[in-house]
This record gives structure tokens, sequence and C-alpha cells, in this order.
């Protein structure tokens, strides 16, 4: 498992699946504005691509978020679009409500920051995120990403277009917490 202050991101359990399902993908809202794809609906037994984990796949490192004091499941995140020649990556994050509020998303910015410049060794690490999504944006500011521009209307979400906010961060540039 890899540590934060506050949180471990650890491999996708079995048991880990239904409790994402319902808490963060079949909220329509909260899934319209995470992924870059309709919502539909899914039945319990679907091996949703979303949640199931494919341990071949090489471009999409998928994590289970838990508390370290207890272990209980608070989100999920994940480096996706990894590109090894280019050593570039993005990353993503979706905490489940009851967790929300904690700052639970900057620690879980910082240990994706940690795996994908330490354990990958990334050299550019991306966030795309919806304009008004504050608390993203905070995470990421706290962890030295850089706004690099704003992709004006790029996002269909419940029925119209929303602003998205590009941010980087350089490898160079990280400041580690002290810690790791």
């Amino acid at each position: 498992m890899l540590r934060g202050s506050k949180v471990g991101l650890r491999a996708r359990h079995e048991e880990d699946i239904p409790i994402l399902r319902a808490e963060l993908y079949n909220d329509v809202v909260n899934a319209s504005r995470a992924e870059g794809t309709p919502w539909r609906p899914m039945s319990p037994e679907a091996k949703d691509p979303r949640l199931v984990v494919d341990d071949k796949a090489q471009g999409s490192v998928p994590f289970s978020v838990v508390e370290l004091e207890g272990g209980t499941l608070v989100g999920t995140a994940n480096l996706w679009g990894i590109d090894t020649h280019n050593r570039v990556a993005h990353i993503g994050l979706g905490l489940l409500p009851a967790s929300r509020g904690k700052g639970y998303g900057t620690d879980v910015v910082a240990v994706l920051c940690h795996y994908g410049f330490v354990v990958r060794g990334l050299h550019r690490l991306q966030i795309e995120t919806l304009a008004d999504n504050a608390a993203m944006l905070r995470s990421a500011e706290r962890n030295g990403f850089v706004r690099e521009g704003v992709l004006r209307s790029s996002a269909w979400v419940m029925g119209e277009f929303l602003d998205e906010v590009l941010l980087g961060l350089l490898a160079q540039d990280w400041k580690p917490d002290p810690k790791d």
C-alpha cells in the first residue's frame, strides 16, 4: 500500500466494487461530472470497466483509497493515460460523499504524485477538472500543480457545456512531503 498522511492507496478489492458503484457511479450528477462519457445504468452483475481491474492494462493504474486509521474505503484514485515514451500521465480521484471535505483529496494527489514521479519515473503529471470543481483545484494547487489553461466549453455535463481547467506538474517542480 502507498501511504499518505491520512489515506492509503491499495489494490481494488472485490468488496470495494458495490460501494464504489452505489456511492460514486450510480450518482448520475457525480458520474456525469467525473466521467468524459454519458452516464448509463449498470446492472449489479455487470463488469464495469471503471471498477473491475484489468491487471494486464498498462495505460491505467486504479487504486482504492482507504483511511489509514481503520482502513475504511473512502474513494478511488487512478493514474491513467500513461505514456511511457513521453513519461507523462493523468491523475484522477473520486471520494465517497461522506469522505469529502476532510483533506483526503489533497493527500490522494500527494500520494499519486509520489507514485508517478518516484515509483514510475514519470516526468509530468496532468489533471483536467471542471472549472467549478474548487476542491480538486485546491488539492492540485496545494501539491504544486500549475494552471496551464482553460479548455472553454469542453465538457458536456447535465445539459450544458462547462469549462475545464488544465493543470500540470513537472517532476523537477514537485516538492514531496519530507516523510516520503
